[in-house]
């Protein structure tokens, strides 16, 4: 696929694998191969499970949990994810892993080291999961633009 196609930010869907029909957002890319990996392929996170639909007749409970989302984090080939025209404003690349009273701690930042230890792969999920929390919570409040458009199509289920 072409270099200018895949960028940073990117909505995808993953083809193949575990995640297979799930969107997912483009947070770095490996033209060239790098590591292990002498292929061309990207680091993404996405949503394993996203938001459900919330009515006005629900209850604050109620919809903070259908509003939840559960992400994932993966190194994927180029040829298993297809790129959609979407776009989002959402910087993924370090994350602020916030404590269980909602202080902001250390940060972690998204690359080929953080997908081989457990331990920082689970903080990054964390992040994600704030991450994805707070952009899904603000939606409403964004202005209209190419960002909007391209998170509602990230949040909203794919139907096939």
């Amino acid at each position: 696929m072409g270099k200018k196609l895949l960028r940073a930010g990117k909505v995808v869907v993953v083809l193949a694998g575990r995640y297979a029909g799930k969107k997912a957002i483009i947070i770095k890319t490996f033209d060239e191969g790098h590591g292990e990996r002498k292929f061309g392929h990207c680091i993404i996170a996405g949503l394993e499970r996203g938001p459900k639909k919330v009515t006005k007749r629900m209850g604050a409970e109620k919809v903070k949990k259908r509003s939840s989302v559960k992400p994932f984090i993966r190194a994927v080939n180029y040829n298993h994810i297809l790129p959609t025209r979407y776009q989002v404003e959402l910087d993924l690349k370090k994350l602020p892993v916030k404590d269980k009273d909602g202080k902001e701690g250390e940060s972690v930042n998204i690359d080929e080291t953080t997908l081989k230890d457990k331990s920082t792969r689970d903080l990054a999920r964390k992040a994600l999961k704030t991450a994805f929390m707070e952009g899904y919570d603000a939606f409403d409040e964004k202005k209209e633009g190419k960002g909007k458009v391209g998170e509602h199509y990230f949040y909203t289920k794919l139907k096939f």
